[in-house]
């Protein structure tokens, strides 16, 4: 008995995988995840980029195939000069770009207050906590999401299951407003970058600072609790 292994071949189901994550052995660590599901019916073409620079010049590069999953973790090196500071604007882009792609998002980040924000803004389609990460995780995780189904590990189901009467949620301009105060902006430079007005600027760093419960006032008050609670 022969078999003609070209035609086995070219039956399989091509995905084209994104993977940007900072730290080189966590890449291969979903590379070898992914590369294991189900052989026999997929053939994965996996791209990597390690911060938010290459992410975006992978996205916006005109020979890019459109990707099917993409692996983003939130807290990378940004992307200043053309405002991508985290994973999630690099979602933000591919939603636009690619919006067919599904999204899984990887964060350290274990704040009900900052998981809640980025389900509002992205609505990923799996985010997982670091530090719930194994193999079987994201094996787990990949399955759910390859049969277009959601999956939050368990951190994120346990803390989105938590009943809170004063969860915090901003926007995009005021996640600028942070940005923006964290660099030390003048307000010249605020009013250019921010398409709202001085009044509107004073008015949510006010309501920022009752939000995070900033008595002092400071503007650097206001950063540094931002930031603690993975704002921006």
């Amino acid at each position: 008995m022969t078999f003609d292994l070209t035609d086995s071949v070219s039956q399989l189901v091509k995905k084209n995988i994104l993977i940007v994550d900072d730290h080189p052995f966590i890449i291969e660590g979903y590379k070898n995840a992914i590369t294991r599901y189900n052989p026999k019916q997929y053939e994965f073409f996996i791209a990597q980029a390690h911060d938010c620079k290459s992410g975006y010049d992978i996205i916006e590069n005109n020979n890019t195939p459109q990707f099917d999953i993409a692996f983003l973790d939130i807290s990378m090196p940004p992307y200043e000069e053309k405002e991508i500071f985290s994973g999630e604007d690099l979602a933000k882009l591919l939603l636009v770009k690619m919006p067919s792609c599904k999204i899984i998002l990887l964060t350290m980040y274990t704040e009900l207050l900052k998981i809640k924000t980025i389900i509002r803004s992205i609505q990923p389609n799996g985010l997982i906590i670091k530090n719930d990460l194994t193999f079987d995780e994201l094996l787990s995780a990949f399955d759910k999401v390859m049969k277009n189904e959601k999956y939050y590990s368990q951190s994120v189901v346990k803390m989105l299951n938590q009943t809170t009467h004063n969860a915090i949620e901003i926007d995009q301009y005021d996640k600028q407003i942070l940005i923006n105060l964290a660099k030390g902006s003048s307000i010249t430079d605020m009013l250019i970058n921010i398409p709202i007005s001085l009044n509107a600027i004073d008015k949510r760093k006010k309501h920022l600072k009752e939000l995070l419960k900033i008595r002092s006032g400071s503007d650097d008050d206001l950063v540094r609790e931002a930031k603690s609670k993975g704002l921006f």
